[in-house]
């Protein structure tokens, strides 16, 4: 129970590089709305740096005792015009990243559906989750908000610099000494950003995959009375995150006060210097109020330089992390189709053939050891055998979810891995042992593999499967929902559900793991009997437990500790298989 539940600690991603190329994909997807965005940016600070120039000419005009009513309507003109340049701004960056963050997380979401299922055995779903919501969210900070200002904020930093050394060089020199030194401590500083913000990302996907593991097994816990324990598991794990977040608060919340003391370094030497260069008369009263005004321009975009590198930097951890999931090789290319000459394949051949099949999973944990026998085309065949024998890896091995350590299975003498994962698994129909049920309709569920089925072919498959009688509860019909997960619903009518999902497909082979493992008597021989029609159409290789399911199979193979060690029917088994005697004699078979 407690492995069920315990949280495991998240490890950062340190992706290096990496996460230019989600960046630049992002950059290139959008690079027209951004150069529009560019471009308001760019005119927002002409205007800015217009302002000084006007103002220093009021008080010209106004020394000089000359008309300035001109000079002052073009200031307001100017303002006005600036604040409305702003709005458009914030609206655009707005909307373009909603568009950078939608992009990522379609391209992210494609991709994860697609992995090889041996990265969802390695991988926390929850933590996956984390990178789809929390992560791409970061992505907005750094290609929209983070990078614009960042640009805009150095144009405008260039801009006043410019127009402060056309007025007074020495006085800006002075003026940077601060200025430069708070830039090296900000760089410094945005390093350290960017290490923590993948440390705190990583312990909030750890802290959703916890979340998600704890409700997933909210009832067996809450029976089992270990609400309190689990919560207090999930609670450290939300810990370790709200200690990574309070150490990123205290690099970030270093970046602004660092940028205010260079500006107020920076402004007491202007006024310093700058005031003695009045006295002296080198440099004029205008000169030295719109240097000053250049100064206070320049302070805002400053600052706005060390937020936008703090936030580059943050999001960059979470880029990282996006980039890490995209960087896994998806199924398609883990297991592309051989290509193979079609005349090897002619003659008479068996529908399904396993030829000294072993598997070990990642880990190395060995299930099969070279197992080998014949699925004739038409009829029954049962895998039966002791728990952990290997008998539902064996349909996976059938389906591709993974690959074969040696061996080969063929698919009417062609090998497995020679036909395109989308050809080979439309040959099949899959119930698996677990008979999972997704969150939507009965319809739903129903047409997943077969989304244009005529009404009238689905309700003939739930009959089929005696599901009419559940589905008349609700007036919805086929339209009620079955809750999360399925949890509306049964285990005996998840479990129907589910088989007659794989009856709706044309499939010649199916593969069904258990189909009658949560069914009472009555829907058990009712699906017995549904089986027995479909063999006469179909080839039916069924994972069972209890003999009474398989008993009257065509061909009845049993695995045991990885191995196939008899096959036959069962009239022949039960007096030529010591393991298969066993099982009958404890089902009352014999």
């Amino acid at each position: 129970m407690k492995a069920l539940v315990t949280a495991t600690r998240a490890e950062p991603v340190h992706g290096g590089r990496r996460s230019h190329r989600l960046l630049h994909r992002s950059v290139v997807e959008h690079r027209s709305a951004l150069v529009v965005v560019g471009l308001s940016a760019l005119a927002g600070v002409a205007v800015q740096l217009v302002q000084p120039f006007l103002i220093r000419r009021v008080l010209t005009a106004v020394q000089a005792s000359e008309p300035y009513g001109a000079a002052a309507v073009a200031v307001l003109v100017v303002m006005v015009a600036g604040a409305g340049l702003s709005a458009v701004q914030q609206f655009l960056l707005q909307r373009t990243g909603e568009s950078i963050v939608f992009t990522a997380r379609r391209t992210l979401i494609e991709h994860l559906l697609r992995l090889p299922v041996s990265v969802y055995d390695e991988r926390q779903a929850g933590d996956l989750a984390s990178r789809v919501g929390t992560d791409t969210t970061q992505l907005r900070s750094v290609v929209a908000s983070g990078m614009v200002d960042l640009v805009s904020g150095l144009l405008l930093v260039l801009g006043s610099m410019v127009a402060m050394v056309l007025i007074d060089p020495l006085l800006l020199g002075v003026s940077l000494v601060p200025v430069l030194i708070g830039a090296v401590v900000v760089r410094m500083l945005g390093r350290r950003l960017r290490a923590l913000s993948e440390t705190l990302q990583a312990e909030v996907g750890g802290l959703t995959a916890a979340v998600t593991r704890a409700l997933g097994a909210i009832r067996t816990i809450r029976v089992a009375n270990a609400t309190r324990r689990e919560a207090a598991q999930v609670v450290r794990v939300a810990d370790r995150a709200r200690a990574a977040g309070v150490q990123l608060a205290l690099v970030t919340a270093q970046v602004g006060p660092v940028v205010k003391l260079a500006m107020q370094g920076s402004f007491v030497a202007v006024i310093g210097v700058g005031g003695y260069r009045v006295a002296q008369e080198a440099m004029s009263v205008g000169d030295m109020v719109a240097f000053t005004l250049f100064l206070f321009t320049l302070a805002l975009p400053l600052a706005q330089v060390g937020e936008a590198v703090a936030q580059v930097q943050s999001g960059l951890g979470a880029v990282t992390r996006i980039q890490e999931i995209l960087d896994l090789p998806d199924e398609d290319r883990t297991m592309p189709a051989r290509p193979v000459a079609a005349a090897r394949y002619r003659g008479a051949q068996p529908l399904l053939e396993f030829d000294r099949v072993s598997f070990r999973y990642p880990n190395g944990t060995e299930v099969l050891r070279e197992v080998s026998f014949r699925v004739p085309d038409g009829g029954t065949t049962a895998l039966v055998g002791p728990s952990g024998a290997g008998k539902s890896t064996i349909l996976a091995l059938i389906a591709r979810l993974y690959e074969v350590s040696g061996g080969s299975i063929r698919l009417r003498g062609r090998d497995i891995r020679d036909y395109p994962l989308a050809e080979l698994r439309a040959a099949l129909g899959y119930v698996e042992q677990e008979a999972p049920v997704l969150a939507g309709t009965v319809r739903d569920n129903l047409t997943l593999a077969a989304p244009h089925a005529a009404e009238s072919a689905i309700w003939r498959v739930t009959d089929a499967v005696n599901l009419a009688e559940t589905l008349a509860r609700s007036p919805a019909g086929l339209d009620a929902p079955v809750g999360d997960a399925g949890l509306l619903f049964s285990g005996g009518e998840r479990q129907r559900l589910a088989v007659a999902r794989t009856l709706l497909t044309a499939a010649p082979l199916l593969l069904l793991d258990e189909p009658t493992a949560h069914l009472d008597a009555r829907n058990e021989h009712a699906l017995q009997t549904t089986l027995a029609a479909l063999a006469a159409g179909r080839t039916v290789l069924v994972v069972a437990h209890r003999l009474a399911t398989v008993a009257r199979a065509n061909q009845i193979v049993v695995i045991d500790a990885g191995r196939a060690v008899a096959a036959g029917r069962h009239d022949e088994l039960i007096t030529t298989d010591r393991l298969y005697q066993e099982f009958a004699t404890r089902q009352l078979l014999n």
